[in-house]
This record gives C-alpha cells, sequence and structure tokens, in this order.
C-alpha cells in the first residue's frame, strides 16, 4: 500500500531543496492543477536556475517568468496566455503526440506535480481529475509532489498505484480551481441552437472547453441517448448526463459508460462525478486515438475557434498576433469523427469579436490549426456552413453566407479580388 507523507502547509514545505538546476516539471493541468505547488515552483525559480513547467490549459496565475521559470505546452493554454512570449515555448505538437512523448519518456520529466484525494477508508488516494500520463511520467520522474485536496473526487480509473511513490506533500488551500466561463451571450445561445439541429438522437459527443462549447452541452439537453467519449468532461456535460439526456445506451464500445480524460469544472461537476459510477477515466492513447473513434458511429466532435477562412482553414491559436493557444486535441477528434460512420467534426464560433468591430470569418487565417482538407462543418450564429466535399468557391459563398451582415460585401470582395487560383 502506498505510503503517503504527511500532508504539510505551504509555509513549511521548500520546494527549492528537492528541485536541481535544469529540472523539467510536469504539472497537472485543468481542475487537477495544484495551485500551492505552482506557486511554490514559482517561488522555487528565484533559487534554481533553468526551471521548465510543463504544462496543460492552466486555470490559475502562472508566477516566476520573472526568476527565469519557463513554461512549455502544445496549446490549450488558458492562463499561459498571459506570460510573456519570451517564457513560453510551444510545441507545434497534436495533443495525443505530446502526451505520448510524455509517456514514453521522449519528453522528459524530472519532477511530477499532482493532485491527489486523502487516503480513503482502504488507504489508496486518486489522481481524481483525470491527466492518467501523470502517472507514466511520475515512474520515471526522480522527485513526485503531491498537493492533498479533501475536494478532489475519487474518480473511476484514477487510482494511484501503489509503487508510485510521492516524495513530498503539501495542504490544498482550498477547492479545486474551476473555468471561469462568465455568462452565456445572445450569439452563444444562437451557435448552440443551430449545432444541437446538427446533432442527431445517439451520437456520441466531444465537446472542447470554454463558455460556448459548455453552452452547446446546455442545448443538447433535450436529445435523447447521447454519448460521452472526450478529452475533457466539464460542467456543461455533467448538467447534460443529470438531465437524462447522456445515457451512453448507443455506444458500441464502453456502452453505458461516460470517457473522459480530464476534469475541467467547478463545485457542480466535481460532485457528479463523486456520485456517478458510469463515469471512467480513460488515458489519452485512448481517448484521442483514431483507432478508438472510428469505432464509434455517429461520433460527433464539437469546438471553437478564433477565425475561419473562406476555405476552411481554422485557427485555434492565435489573435491579434498573439499566441492564445496550440493544436491541443482538435486536429485528432476532427479526423476521429470525419472517419466514424454518420460523424461529423463542428467547428462553432461568434462571427466577430471586439463588440462587432472585427469579422472572425477572414480571407485568410494568420494561423493554420486545421487545414482546409480537414474542414467539415463551421457554425456561427448567422447560421450552418458545410464545407466537407465542396470546391473552394462554394466554400466562399457559405462562409460568407454566415459571416456577419456588416463584413459580406467586403468578404466577397477580396474573394473576388484575390482570385480562386491563390486559394487553391
Amino acid at each position: 500500500m502506498l505510503k503517503l507523507p504527511d500532508p504539510a502547509p505551504a509555509t513549511s514545505v521548500h520546494l527549492a531543496r528537492w528541485l536541481r538546476d535544469g529540472d523539467r516539471i510536469l504539472v497537472g493541468q485543468g481542475s487537477g492543477e495544484p495551485a500551492v505547488l505552482m506557486r511554490l515552483l514559482a517561488a522555487a525559480a528565484s533559487e534554481r536556475a533553468r526551471l521548465t513547467a510543463i504544462i496543460g490549459a492552466t486555470l490559475g496565475p502562472l508566477g516566476g517568468a520573472e526568476d527565469g521559470l519557463t513554461f512549455e505546452s502544445c496549446g490549450a493554454l488558458g492562463t499561459a496566455a498571459q506570460v510573456p512570449e519570451t517564457a513560453l515555448t510551444i510545441l507545434p505538437l497534436h495533443y495525443a503526440q505530446f502526451i505520448a512523448r510524455i509517456v514514453d519518456g521522449r519528453l522528459p520529466c524530472d519532477v511530477v506535480c499532482v493532485q491527489l484525494s486523502p487516503p480513503d477508508d482502504q488507504g489508496r488516494v486518486f489522481l481524481g481529475m483525470g491527466d492518467l500520463h501523470l502517472i507514466d511520467a511520475a515512474r520515471r520522474a526522480r522527485v513526485v509532489c503531491a498537493e492533498i485536496n479533501p475536494h478532489t473526487p475519487r474518480m473511476s480509473g484514477t487510482q494511484w498505484p501503489d509503487d508510485v511513490p510521492v516524495h513530498v506533500a503539501v495542504t490544498a488551500a482550498g477547492a479545486p480551481l474551476a473555468p471561469l466561463l462568465g455568462e452565456a451571450t445572445a450569439e452563444d445561445r444562437a451557435i448552440a441552437a443551430h449545432v444541437a439541429g446538427l446533432v442527431p438522437d445517439r451520437a456520441v459527443l466531444q465537446l472542447g472547453i470554454g463558455r460556448l462549447p459548455d453552452t452547446v452541452a446546455r442545448a443538447l439537453k433535450d436529445h435523447r441517448d447521447l454519448g460521452l467519449h472526450s478529452g475533457t468532461l466539464t460542467d456543461g456535460v455533467a448538467a447534460l448526463i443529470q438531465a437524462g439526456a447522456l445515457t451512453n445506451a448507443a455506444k458500441e464500445i464502453d456502452a453505458g459508460l461516460s470517457v473522459a480524460g480530464v476534469i475541467f469544472g467547478g463545485p457542480d461537476c466535481l460532485n457528479h462525478v463523486r456520485l456517478d459510477p458510469a463515469l471512467e477515466a480513460r488515458p489519452t492513447g485512448y481517448t484521442h486515438a483514431a483507432t478508438t473513434l472510428t469505432r464509434l458511429s455517429r461520433f460527433h466532435a464539437i469546438n471553437s475557434a478564433i477565425e475561419v477562412d473562406l476555405t476552411g482553414q481554422i485557427n485555434a491559436e492565435s489573435a491579434g498576433g498573439r499566441r492564445v493557444g496550440g493544436t491541443g486535441g482538435q486536429v485528432d477528434f476532427t479526423r476521429g469523427a470525419q472517419g466514424s460512420p454518420g460523424g461529423r467534426a463542428i467547428v462553432a464560433l461568434p462571427s466577430t469579436a471586439r463588440g462587432g468591430a472585427v469579422s472572425r470569418i477572414v480571407p485568410r487565417v494568420s494561423h493554420v490549426t486545421i487545414a482546409r482538407t480537414d474542414a467539415d462543418t463551421v457554425v456561427t450564429e448567422w447560421g450552418v456552413a458545410e464545407l466537407a466535399g465542396y470546391p473552394l468557391g462554394e466554400r466562399a459563398r457559405r462562409m460568407i453566407d454566415i459571416a456577419a451582415p456588416q463584413f459580406r460585401e467586403d468578404l466577397s470582395r477580396s474573394w473576388h479580388d484575390e482570385g480562386r487560383t491563390r486559394h487553391g
């Protein structure tokens, strides 16, 4: 049985003494982000040189850059988008590739920082929020640091192995971190209604993170026998399960089970995780694998983007010249949906940004996350553009139709002036 060190308050833990110059520190993401350990890591950067934190989608503030702490990710940056660009390295990898390199050691991790539950009555502790690659990395790491949080659920599939030691344990300072989504806008609700009209009963869902995918999940509450196979479990998905719309009854594999990789949710979501025995965490090598996704019928990948151009190229990485995300898992799920019988890859986004001053339907994206060859269906508050299988001219017409009306003439003129040959 795992012997967990007695958790100590942060004020009595000197993390720097466990670190060495040049260490690479892998940190849990989403609601499993160990907030106290991240603060201790930032403080340790003043005593140790060349520390690198390997992160995913972060929810809490990230300090230490002023003392030389650098960050490395493949995307879905969250609060890490606020880190100075000189301190942030984005690896051009799909999320599944990024995690595979962590699992097999090609991306080395000297230290692993996780959030764990306290021991249950059998002495078991749980990773709780998923992110199962943390266990694989911990087997190779020199040091494992755990933040013990009594709010961490004991989710099926997340028990911490007895043979992987924990060297440092600190006490959490409060509830796990949760995304701050804000209230859905009228545009969000209109987009969600369009998306809901595209999703059939018995579809299997993958939903991204953020306010819009969450709004889409809530718009599906009147559907029947939906399934979940996703990289994340969010508040909106938990509400969909509680509404009785998501039963997993029609899934060819994992029938009756909601499958997710990591939790991104608040107290209501965590309460659901504690009570739902039909929810199970699976590793990225399973959740994102094409060989898994194509065995599911009607797999619908529903994600957002920053901008889409007239040929269907999708940018989910940069806005206004600043990096705010990365490739992440969107391409994995897009291609999986297109290989699924009856599947569909939907990208949903508002037609404008900055209070309507900027069109998010553009002549050409500033950064290509998803190529036009992988584009399927794009949705804005103005309607649906089905792109797969259509030539570029027809794609442009359809994309202009779902742009905000005040930008349609300029987009049409841009397409005409640039000429179709330049888009080929």
